[in-house]
C-alpha cells in the first residue's frame, strides 16, 4: 500500500473515530478562494464560533488568490486544513461565498453565501445558466437576484434551498459598530478632513488601470485624505486581474505623502464607514456604500462593463443613484460637487440599497437561524 493511500485510511478513520467521540457536533467547512470570500462569512463564524456543538474547518481552493492573505483577518488561529484532507473528511455542511465546487463525502449538505452584488458575470451570479439546484441552500442577498435565478430555471419558484437571508458583512454599515471618526484616528487622518475612497474593481478594463494613478495624484493635490481599496484581485500580477501594475509600490509612496491610506486587508466596511463620499466604476462595494447614504462618483467604463458581462440593471442602478463621470477632470468635479450636496440623490440611494440588502443589519442573525435549522441544532442551547 502507497504512502498515499495509508496517509487517507488514517484520516478517514480518525475522522470517523472522531464522529463517534462526539455523535453531537456538527462539522463545518468554510471553502474559499480569496480574503473576500472568508471576510463575507466571518460574521456567521464569529457568532457561531463559541458554541461547543459546532466545529469549524477552514480550507482553501487549488489556486487561490493571495492565498497567504487568507485568513489573515480572523480573530485567533483557526483550523487551517489542506482541501486534500477537506475532501476526505465529513461535514454536515460546507460554506462558500463563490461558485466553487468541492467533492466532499456524500451527504454534506452545501450552502451559497454570495460575496456581491454588482450584478457582473451575470449568466455565473445573477441570471445563471446552469442549475443552481446542487446547492442545499441559498442564501440570497435580496429578493431581485433569487426571482432572477427563478426565471433563468437555475431553481425552481418553490425550491426549498432559496433563502431570503441579505448579506452578513455589512450590517456593522447599519448596527452603529463602526465610527467614522474612530476608523480615521486609527488610520492617523485627522477626522474634519473630506475623506474620498476610491475602490475600484478588478480587470485590466478597469478604471484603475485606465485612470487610476492620474485620479488618485488628483484627488490628492485637491487636498482630500484618500484612501484606495484595491479589489483581492487587483494584487495579482496578471494583466488579466490588474493590467501587470504592482500598485500597492505605486499607490502607498503617493498616499503616505497625502496622509491618505492604502489598505492591505479585505474588509472594506471600516473604510466605507470612514469615507465621506466613494468614487467606483462597477464595484460590489459601490453598491454596499449606499446604505451609508453618501455620496458616490461612478467612473463609466463601457469596455469593462462588457467584459465583466455586467446584467444591464444594474448599471442603470448604480448610473442612478450616483454622479456619471469617464474621465478624471470630470471626476475631481464631481467630488467637488457632490461634496458640496451630499443629500443630493438621497432617495434614490435608499432606495436601492433597500431593494438590494435585504434584512440590513439583521442579515447575519438570519444566517446564524438558517444554519442551525440546517445542522439540525436548537440555536438557543
Amino acid at each position: 500500500m502507497g504512502l498515499n493511500r495509508i496517509t487517507r485510511v488514517v484520516q478517514q478513520c480518525d475522522t470517523r473515530l472522531q464522529r463517534w467521540l462526539q455523535p453531537d457536533v456538527r462539522r463545518v467547512l468554510v471553502y474559499v478562494r480569496a480574503p473576500m470570500n472568508y471576510i463575507v462569512m466571518a460574521p456567521v463564524y464569529r457568532r457561531m464560533a463559541a458554541d461547543s456543538r459546532v466545529k469549524f474547518f477552514f480550507t482553501i481552493s487549488p489556486g487561490a488568490s493571495r492565498e497567504a492573505a487568507i485568513y489573515s483577518e480572523t480573530e485567533g488561529k483557526v483550523g487551517v486544513i489542506s482541501s486534500a484532507q477537506a475532501r476526505l473528511m465529513k461535514f454536515d455542511a460546507c460554506l462558500a461565498a463563490d461558485f466553487i465546487w468541492m467533492s466532499l463525502p456524500r451527504g454534506t449538505r452545501r450552502v451559497q453565501m454570495f460575496h456581491g452584488v454588482a450584478g457582473k458575470y451575470t449568466n455565473v451570479y445573477d441570471t445563471p445558466d446552469k442549475s443552481a439546484r446542487g446547492w442545499d441552500r441559498l442564501f440570497f442577498i435580496n429578493r431581485r437576484r433569487l426571482e432572477n435565478f427563478v426565471r433563468s430555471g437555475a431553481i425552481d419558484a418553490n425550491s426549498e434551498a432559496a433563502r431570503l437571508v441579505g448579506m452578513p458583512k455589512v450590517d456593522c454599515l447599519v448596527d452603529g459598530s463602526l465610527s467614522r471618526n474612530a476608523v480615521l484616528e486609527s488610520l492617523n487622518i485627522d477626522p474634519s478632513r473630506k475623506v474620498v475612497l476610491y475602490a475600484p474593481t478588478w480587470s485590466a478594463h478597469s478604471s484603475l488601470v485606465t485612470m487610476g494613478e492620474e485620479l488618485v495624484k488628483g484627488l490628492i493635490a485637491a487636498g482630500y485624505a484618500v484612501i484606495v481599496k484595491l479589489h483581492d484581485r487587483s494584487h495579482d500580477p496578471q494583466h488579466a486581474n490588474s493590467g501587470g501594475v504592482n500598485w500597492v509600490a505605486k499607490f502607498k509612496p503617493l498616499l503616505e505623502r497625502g496622509s491618505g491610506h492604502l489598505p492591505t486587508g479585505s474588509d472594506s466596511c471600516p473604510f466605507l464607514a470612514a469615507a465621506d463620499l466613494m468614487i467606483t466604476d462597477h464595484s460590489s462595494v459601490g453598491f454596499e456604500y449606499l446604505l451609508l447614504d453618501r455620496p458616490l462618483v461612478r467612473i463609466e467604463v463601457p469596455k469593462l462593463l462588457k467584459e465583466a458581462n455586467v446584467n444591464p440593471e444594474y448599471v442603470d442602478l448604480l448610473a442612478n443613484v450616483s454622479l456619471s463621470v469617464r474621465t478624471t477632470d470630470e471626476a475631481l468635479r464631481a467630488v467637488e460637487r457632490s461634496l458640496a450636496e451630499p443629500h443630493g440623490k438621497s432617495a434614490a440611494r435608499r432606495t436601492v440599497a433597500a431593494d438590494l440588502f435585504h434584512g440590513a443589519g439583521k442579515a447575519t442573525s438570519l444566517a446564524v437561524a438558517e444554519l442551525y435549522e440546517l445542522l439540525e441544532l436548537d440555536p438557543t442551547n
